[in-house]
């Protein structure tokens, strides 16, 4: 039987039932510590008896039970509808930073308030090979060698006098066939096999097993990374792009069943600070103007090898004169009321208003409300050039950093999809 399990970021799952009624199954559990164990302990911490989640969100499968891991942007105290509201606003996150496309997805699957992100996942992956396969699945040359009743290629002599010393009619040659037998339509296969073991869907089971039917005659192997490093991309691959994706996804997150008694298992993580990082970055791409630039992933060297790299660095330019501002994104729960960011944020921030050059810099965090900032000021400014002041604006030692807040959500509970121009508002 399919179980469904939301927790927030930081939220315990033990062998005991909790307040929701969420408890996990011993065989359950066990999985979850190999599964941490093997990835150094990043996903969760290990408590007596469970399992303390950390700042990855998504979803984990083990068997019949799907864990979703919801993000949470306040310290209020959860309700069954705070869980929809934060697994909504998730499924959109993903939406924007292209890491899902729920427009491809069935309607009445969008409609379902328990539905997995997995199963959204799981749905895309399939359309996308069932598209492929309308439209035809690529054919290579490949190398291979058999006996044939024509001589072609090249006569393998050793081979053919082993195998064809009585029917003289048949050629062991070495030679090349033009087919479906190829690296890319052997991942497609392979992810297919892993969703009809993975999935508890009876509507995507079905779909599976059609999919699977129409499927050419390959040969399936067991896909390893080095199958997609190997991957070339041409022209005709391309339409192979989205397919693949899922596809690595699937595949490589994967952990099957090969000991008795324990439960297939497949995650699908996302480290909630890239991601809120990412979101920001872009909703302000998505509300900029023409006289604004937004740099992502930024970057200068610091100190021997060793390089800084703020979030977000944003160049603003009007009547000829450029102003630069640096945010740093931070997906944590601070308090409004007596915010107080940990000294190495504040370091970390000086050191980027140096080497930016910039005056204005924000650490900006996650929040559920409307709240009202105002800019810190370093004791230890920047010098300004003669070059780079204003008018007859005295010497400009200024360098500042605000705490700023941003409210995740609109009044409606929905993402907010004016963020972009509110962040703009309080770091200008």
């Amino acid at each position: 039987m399919s179980r469904v399990i939301q927790v927030f970021e930081y939220e315990k799952l033990t062998l005991h039932e909790d307040w929701r009624g969420r408890k996990l199954e011993e065989s359950e559990l066990n999985r979850l510590y190999e599964f941490n164990d093997k990835n150094d302990n990043n996903y969760f911490t290990g408590i007596r008896d469970g399992v303390k989640f950390k700042n990855y969100v998504g979803v984990i499968q083990i068997g019949g039970l799907t864990i979703e891991i919801l993000p949470k942007a306040d310290n209020k105290k959860p309700d069954d509808e705070g869980y929809y509201t934060w697994h909504t606003a998730l499924l959109n996150m993903l939406r924007i930073c292209k890491h899902i496309n729920v427009t491809s997805m069935s309607e009445a699957n969008l409609k379902r308030k328990n539905h997995s992100i997995l199963d959204l996942y799981f749905e895309m992956y399939l359309n996308e090979v069932e598209l492929l396969l309308r439209k035809g699945l690529i054919k290579n040359y490949r190398k291979t060698s058999s006996n044939v009743l024509a001589l072609k290629g090249r006569l393998d002599f050793n081979k053919n006098i082993q195998k064809n010393l009585i029917h003289q009619e048949r050629f062991y040659t070495n030679h090349q066939v033009y087919d479906y037998e190829n690296i890319a339509n052997q991942i497609l296969l392979k992810g297919l096999t892993i969703l009809n073991t993975i999935t508890n869907n009876s509507l995507l089971k079905d779909k599976i097993a059609r999919l699977q039917l129409s499927f050419p005659e390959i040969k399936e192997i067991a896909i390893q990374k080095l199958h997609f490093d190997s991957l070339k991309q041409n022209r005709k691959t391309a339409s192979y792009a989205r397919a693949l994706q899922i596809a690595q996804m699937i595949i490589l997150n994967y952990s099957p069943d090969i000991r008795s008694g324990q439960e297939n298992m497949l995650t699908l993580l996302f480290d909630m600070n890239k991601l809120w990082e990412e979101y920001i970055y872009r909703m302000l791409m998505r509300s900029k103007d023409e006289n604004t630039t937004v740099n992502f992933q930024n970057k200068q060297k610091f100190w021997e090898g060793r390089t800084i790299r703020p979030d977000l660095v944003i160049i603003r330019t009007e009547g000829g004169v450029s102003e630069t501002y640096v945010i740093d994104t931070k997906w944590k729960v601070l308090d409004v009321k007596n915010p107080k960011p940990s000294d190495d944020d504040l370091k970390q921030i000086y050191a980027y208003n140096m080497y930016w050059n910039a005056k204005r810099s924000m650490l900006l965090y996650p929040n559920s409300q409307a709240i009202s900032e105002t800019f810190g000021n370093y004791h230890k400014g920047r010098e300004v050039k003669p070059h780079e002041l204003k008018h007859d604006i005295k010497l400009d030692r200024t360098n500042q950093c605000k705490v700023g807040f941003i409210n995740v959500l609109d009044s409606n509970n929905h993402l907010n999809l004016n963020i972009g121009t509110e962040i703009f508002e309080k770091i200008t």
